[in-house]
């Protein structure tokens, strides 16, 4: 008996040694494991590359990079999220959690440690027996069990790729709509500084005027007052424009004299094609990384309770409301076209959980089967709620361009005409002026509230847009 088990034990090492998975190995050890995934997906979601830097001498290489492109520059939007991307430490401290992801899948695909060793427990062969065999079932349930271990590790492995995906066009959004911010301040300064000199000089005008007689003090103080509040105005959206850009430069990871940088004196105009996408719950569905996750999370959690084969498909929408019937399908056919309108389902698998060992793996999955559906159906809405914002935004600021703005023009002409041929009292152009002021304003804001929609598009077809982001 104990010469058997001598002889069980002395061929361990070797038979844990099979268990490891060499290819998976390499796939887990490699510098920058699963970065691919968030490379591209990066540079498809937002136009810019995605950068891990691993050591102090790769960080000093983004810092100097990132110095090159925006020290003493005007930098646009494009711009600023490159240099959020590569310079950003919090979001560098995201992809460690994908490094660590990455080393348990390495630990788990080398297998068991080859080693053999015995404890004597008991005294004489019964006690050696006993510790013998204790080590030998120890030994062969950790084998046996390697390969669903491992192919908990991988899905876990992927969905920290998605989780760094989402960290990094979450970024990217909040950077991009940081810079639209900044600009809007500083364009919204701007008009109220112009204005501000007309009604300075208004104001001396007054001055004069009151000390022939011409106007009275109620008048004076009027006008007066016009100019009081708009310098009011002004140092309230200079500290606007200063805080908007500090925010934009914390976000880019800039500090020191890397901070003499400088944002454009107004936002580009609206531009000429109308924006949306009418297919936007389809890319939505496709590109969204919590779907992503939520997907894997249910492999993960059938993995672990043993779930047996996929066995109906059934939509988000299905789930949600409660229907038990089934639906027929692949996960690869996900789209129905019904002109005028594109029909998107997002299909949930569902495994036969009639052979559970415990009803807690059955709730387990219902209860990320349901989760799943959820978030299929906000991230349904929320695609939906950005491409009505970003063509709504379009329609609200190319109104106040084309319509509203002229009409001012024409006014201010006029009343300036008026003005000069004594019609009109300085009061009256100050007010048109005013008003003037306010039509600008309110074109300015709706032109920055259309850009920041665009983001937002981004954000609603890959994910990542709530509480994803690292300052």
């Amino acid at each position: 008996m104990i010469w058997g088990l001598k002889m069980t034990a002395a061929a361990l090492p070797l038979a844990l040694a099979a268990c490891a998975d060499t290819g998976l190995v390499q796939k887990a050890s490699a510098p920058r494991a699963g970065y691919s995934l968030v490379s591209s997906g990066t540079q498809q979601a937002t136009g810019a590359v995605g950068v891990w830097a691993q050591s102090a001498a790769e960080v000093a290489a983004n810092e100097t990079k990132a110095r090159a492109l925006v020290h003493g520059k005007t930098i646009g939007p494009d711009t600023a999220v490159q240099v959020a991307l590569m310079n950003n430490r919090g979001l560098q401290a995201a992809y460690g959690d994908l490094g660590l992801s990455a080393a348990d899948l390495w630990e788990v695909a080398r297998g068991p440690v080859p080693t053999f060793g015995v404890t004597i427990s008991g005294i004489g062969e019964v006690g050696l027996a006993r510790s013998l065999e204790a080590s030998v079932t120890g030994a062969i349930l950790e084998a046996a069990t390697a390969k669903p271990r491992r192919n908990i590790a991988e899905t876990r492995f992927r969905q920290a790729q998605f989780a760094a995906l989402g960290s990094t066009i979450a970024l990217a959004t909040e950077t991009r709509q940081a810079w639209v911010d900044t600009v809007a301040a500083f364009e919204a300064a701007a008009l109220i500084g112009r204005a501000q000199d007309t009604a300075d000089a208004a104001s001396e005008l007054a001055v004069e005027l009151g000390r022939t007689g011409a106007m009275s003090r109620s008048d004076q103080a009027r006008e007066h007052a016009f100019t009081a509040e708009l310098a009011a105005e002004r140092a309230d959206a200079k500290l606007e424009a200063q805080l908007a850009k500090e925010k934009l430069t914390r976000l880019m990871g800039l500090w020191g004299a890397d901070i003499d940088y400088y944002v454009p004196n107004q936002l580009p105009g609206l531009p000429g094609r109308r924006p949306g996408r009418s297919d936007v719950e389809r890319l939505t569905l496709e590109h969204r990384t919590d779907l992503a996750i939520g997907r894997l999370e249910l492999e993960a959690v059938a993995q672990e309770y043993r779930l047996s084969g996929q066995t109906r498909m059934l939509s988000d929408v299905s789930i949600v409301a409660g229907a038990t019937a089934e639906r027929s399908g692949s996960p690869s056919s996900r789209t129905t076209e019904v002109s005028p309108v594109l029909e998107v389902t997002f299909e949930i698998p569902i495994y036969d959980t009639g052979s559970l060992i415990a009803r807690r793996g059955e709730i387990e999955y219902m209860r990320a089967a349901n989760d799943l559906a959820q978030k299929a159906v906000n991230a349904r809405s929320e695609a939906r709620s950005a491409h009505a914002a970003v063509t709504g935004k379009y329609n609200v600021a190319k109104h106040w361009r084309d319509a509203v703005l002229p009409l001012r023009r024409i006014i201010d002409e006029d009343a300036l005409r008026s003005y000069n041929g004594m019609l009109i009292s300085t009061f009256d152009l100050i007010t048109d002026a005013r008003e003037g002021l306010e039509a600008q304003l309110s074109t300015a804001e709706a032109k920055a509230d259309y850009w920041r929609a665009e983001a937002d598009m981004t954000a609603a077809i890959w994910g990542g847009s709530n509480g994803g982001s690292r300052e």
